[in-house]
């Protein structure tokens, strides 16, 4: 019975753990996130040579759908036919390689009919390497303000409810414990008045 309630304390103890972890990596993220677009100008910040972003138009249907995350990879080189990642002025343009003549480089959406103007290829941020159907609607919650603050406040219940939980049963525990203490004295009582 007391080795089970250790093992429940750490448990709990190591979700508590890895929920603040995650809630402070997001936090994390997003306050990156806002510096690097807001002070330095970049849509895709790549730490460690990877980022993720969301589709933001069909123009690359069926291949991706609008609220897909897409992970990218920065890469020096590219061919045609790979799907890239560059910004443009203030946006992200996820579309195809369709040509390239020294650093100059065009693209075209799937679902197009036209090609991009062509741009350096300094542009490209880099090659999408995978893509998780619509979680870019979450992606997108959690970025906003009240997004941010809802998972911290969920964060908060989650680990308070833990800890009422585990006081109420420290509690009874304890009065447990007190009630087997009473009941070995009157019986220590008991046997000393015969």
């Amino acid at each position: 019975m007391v080795s089970s309630n250790k093992r429940k304390i750490k448990q709990n103890a190591i979700w508590r753990h890895i929920l603040l972890v995650i809630c402070g990596l997001l936090l994390g993220i997003n306050i990156y996130l806002i510096n690097a677009n807001n002070l330095i100008g970049n849509k895709l910040p790549m730490p460690f040579g990877y980022g993720a972003a969301v589709v933001l138009s069909g123009s690359m249907e069926p291949t991706f759908s609008k609220d897909d995350l897409i992970i990218v990879k920065k890469k020096d080189s590219f061919d045609i036919g790979d799907i890239v990642v560059y910004q443009s002025n203030n946006s992200l343009v996820v579309h195809r390689v369709v040509s390239m003549d020294g650093d100059m480089v065009v693209t075209k959406g799937d679902a197009n009919n036209i090609e991009d103007a062509s741009f350096d290829k300094s542009a490209i941020k880099g090659v999408v390497i995978g893509c998780i159907p619509s979680l870019g609607i979450v992606v997108n919650a959690i970025k906003t303000p009240a997004g941010t603050v809802v998972v911290l406040l969920c964060a908060f219940l989650l680990t308070e409810l833990s800890f009422r939980k585990q006081k109420a049963s420290d509690d009874k525990r304890i009065e447990d414990i007190k009630a087997e203490i009473r009941r070995l004295k009157e019986e220590k009582e008991d046997n000393d008045e015969k």
